[in-house]
């Protein structure tokens, strides 16, 4: 009888044994739950430092990799320090990357991270058309893809996407210039400009085209005016949407059609970094009215010139929301569910409709954004001075 017990007694020991080495394993898919609190911990157990890198809250047992464009742009990092520090809080190990606007540096940093053992990748591509080998070696590694605020495009790898709602964006832009200008009253005609982003970036489509279903028919009526006649979203399109290359297309624009003393009312600017190089090319060139300029991500540089009267609005997209969106995502994933989703229509990425969560935007202006950005934590004070 002693001799069955005894026997029982190792069974059970090298089984959990088994167990352990199993839970510790690269290779394992669902993430390791942690010890109950009122395990004793064993008596071979690792050094009390070991053991507290270790500790983290249930949900841990996963390297998420995160994939990040840039760090040109403010809203890129926001993006990424968001999502890492709402990771970790989650339980999650993360690996951030930013490829400096470089794609055959995501290409890299991505078969890193999936040879390095992330068990889910989150990207905000460069260009959404040049991920496609390296995503097929994520789904062969049966590593799951959240595209991140750009849609990745003709790749079956991806399996969601998070985003602002990007045709929102556009309408809420052109409405504000719709509102500003009072154009279902006024006689007009007015005169207006179009500068919009990045041709690779399939959110730059979106913001311009929800702008332009709410300005075309004034366009049409010939109460706004585009005097320098660049209307198509090629003509209007800005290469990385770099501040730059914004400047030097409204530099010509201005010399060719504003600078007789004619007065430009109105640009359409479909994000903060292309408003930014409207404002310092506006402000090298231009002495006539100052026109309604819009933006997008309230960068604080652009904030700053919304309070000194150079910028009329930006869209403001919470990052934080969006960050939390996408861990209650990853975490679902990870747990073995299906992430939660608001749209199943919108997205359609080449190789099917691509379930979506749209989180909304709203505007900011001189007279909200203490209550929006500074109010809510955004920024403080201090950082728009």
């Amino acid at each position: 009888m002693k001799r069955k017990v005894l026997s029982a007694l190792l069974s059970v020991a090298m089984i959990a044994t088994m167990l352990v080495g199993c839970g510790n394993s690269a290779d394992s898919n669902a993430p390791a739950e942690a010890p109950a609190e009122s395990e004793a911990p064993a008596e071979d157990a690792a050094p009390a430092e070991d053991a507290a890198e270790s500790a983290a809250p249930a949900g841990e047992g996963g390297l998420i990799g995160v994939a990040m464009p840039t760090k040109d742009l403010q809203r890129w990092n926001q993006d990424g320090s968001n999502m890492e520090a709402q990771l970790k809080e989650a339980g999650y190990e993360v690996d951030l990357q930013y490829a400096a606007n470089d794609i055959q540096t995501q290409v890299s940093q991505i078969e890193n991270m999936i040879s390095n053992g992330c068990k889910l990748l989150v990207i905000a591509s460069i260009d959404g058309d040049s991920l496609g080998t390296v995503l097929a070696q994520a789904k062969e590694a049966g590593v799951p893809v959240i595209a991140y605020d750009r849609l990745i495009m003709n790749s079956d790898a991806v399996s969601y996407y998070a985003t602002f709602d990007n045709y929102m964006v556009g309408t809420v832009q052109g409405e504000y210039i719709r509102d500003a200008l009072d154009l279902e009253n006024a006689e007009g005609p007015f005169n207006i400009e179009l500068i919009t982003g990045d041709p690779g970036d399939n959110n730059a489509r979106f913001f311009f085209g929800g702008a332009m279903d709410v300005l075309q028919p004034y366009i049409d009526s010939g109460k706004l005016v585009v005097k320098s006649g660049q209307v198509s979203f090629e003509e209007c399109a800005t290469a990385n949407w770099a501040t730059e290359a914004a400047q030097s297309r409204f530099d010509a624009i201005i010399a060719s059609n504003y600078s007789d003393g004619t007065t430009l009312h109105a640009v359409l600017a479909s994000n903060d970094s292309t408003a930014l190089g409207v404002a310092n090319s506006l402000a090298a060139n231009y002495t006539g009215e100052y026109p309604v300029l819009t933006g997008q991500d309230c960068d604080i540089a652009s904030v700053k010139n919304m309070i000194a009267g150079k910028q009329s609005m930006s869209v403001f997209k919470d990052t934080r929301d969006l960050a939390t969106q996408v861990v209650k995502m990853v975490d679902a994933i990870m747990k073995g569910g299906e992430a939660p989703v608001n749209d199943t229509e919108s997205y359609d990425n080449g190789t099917g409709v691509i379930p979506s969560y749209l989180c909304e935007p709203v505007f900011a202006d001189v007279n909200n954004y203490k209550e929006l950005l500074i109010d809510s934590g955004y920024y403080t004070e201090a950082d728009l001075q």
